[in-house]
């Protein structure tokens, strides 16, 4: 076990965008109860305190957050990986659309039929079941690797960052989306392996994103020339969290740095989140409200959320969100050609609402209470 100096004070807070119209201070709130989780190892920090915003985007008009995990659990979607003949065929070589237009169909799929590949992005390279790394949940044997070399064009490395998407398939197997006035809400449990198997490079590794749609003015191309207007239709957004590593081999800090980065502020602008002072597991989650506010939790650990692993609520990019589809992960690496990205494992996905609608099979409601 690596033993490395922990953090010593509280999170600062700073404000996002424009001053609080309502004269409020945002709240601070000690997100690392470190001392009562089982650890791997601890990040070593040359700072003593990290910047997160803790208050509410538009304090006036917002609903009271809900933790993440309140209500009842949805039934047949996510995953526990339990099943030893669980199963992902990638169907390589994968989607790169955002870089050359290029889907290499057909998609990736889990045999579960739970997970797909990203249309978008691809998938990562190594997505395999593997047995659950120490300190995770009571019970779990299964859990999932997920892990890429070449986060661009298969096989061609660009020296660039990218990204792979691997997306639960929450949208089509309850064959309809999830009204926000149902108040829905998305948990996972991540496993950061010790800090010296991270990809050493500095910006983000890791990401755990919700899949919103909106109404909102959006551009289109119409008629022969495709010209360019806009109207009002349905746009589709992807708030969420990243997890963040400044290298110290390129900062020039006497040692490695690690946090979480929110997206979005109101602006559309990522921001710090919670400075993150130990390795092994953790639980991140988010909430979205009956207001279309997105509410943002992790907590070093396999416990389940509470009101105290609060980070922040915002309206990401001033939208207020109708409907969730899904959630998904991203894995980034540098696609050098060289150096794998972290290994990153994920256990227990789940997806809960609170009003649940539409003849949702959900399990037994929880305890937990709103913020």
């Amino acid at each position: 076990m690596i033993r490395i100096k922990r953090l010593q004070t509280l999170f600062a807070t700073f404000t996002i965008g424009q001053p609080n119209p309502a004269g409020q201070t945002a709240r601070t709130s000690q997100l690392n109860r470190v001392a009562k989780r089982p650890t791997l190892a601890t990040f070593s920090i040359a700072c003593l305190s990290c910047v997160v915003s803790t208050g509410l985007a538009d304090p006036a008009n917002a609903q009271r957050p809900i933790v993440p995990g309140t209500g009842s659990e949805i039934i047949g979607v996510a995953d526990d990986f339990e099943d030893p003949s669980w199963q992902y065929i990638p169907n390589n070589p994968k989607s790169t659309e955002d870089i050359d237009e290029n889907q290499r169909g057909p998609m990736g799929k889990s045999t579960n039929g739970r997970w797909y590949e990203g249309i978008k992005r691809g998938h990562p390279d190594i997505v395999r079941r593997v047995p659950t790394p120490p300190g995770g949940l009571p019970g779990s044997d299964g859990s999932l690797l997920l892990r890429s070399k070449f986060t661009g064009i298969p096989g061609r490395a660009s020296g660039t960052m990218h990204q792979d998407d691997f997306i639960c398939n929450v949208q089509y197997r309850l064959k309809r989306r999830i009204d926000i006035s149902e108040a829905p809400s998305v948990t996972t449990r991540v496993f950061l392996p010790p800090v010296a198997e991270w990809e050493n490079r500095s910006g983000p590794h890791f990401g755990f994103r919700l899949a919103l749609e909106t109404t909102a003015m959006i551009e289109k191309e119409v008629g022969f020339f495709k010209r360019k207007v806009e109207e009002l239709g349905n746009e589709i957004y992807w708030p969420g969290m990243f997890v963040e590593f400044e290298s110290k081999n390129e900062t020039r800090r006497a040692d490695d740095y690690a946090y979480l980065r929110i997206r979005s502020n109101k602006n559309g602008g990522d921001f710090r989140g919670p400075q993150i002072t130990t390795t092994g597991w953790w639980t991140l989650g988010m909430s979205v409200t009956p207001d279309g506010m997105v509410h943002y939790y992790a907590s070093p650990g396999v416990d389940d959320l509470t009101e105290d692993d609060y980070i922040t609520s915002q309206f990401p990019y001033s939208y207020r969100a109708e409907r969730l589809r899904t959630f998904f992960y991203n894995v980034c690496s540098a696609d050098d050609g060289q150096r794998w990205s972290t290994s990153f494992v994920v256990d227990d996905p789940k997806v809960f609402v609170l009003r649940p609608k539409g003849g949702l099979k959900t399990a037994g409601r929880s305890t937990r209470t709103t913020r």
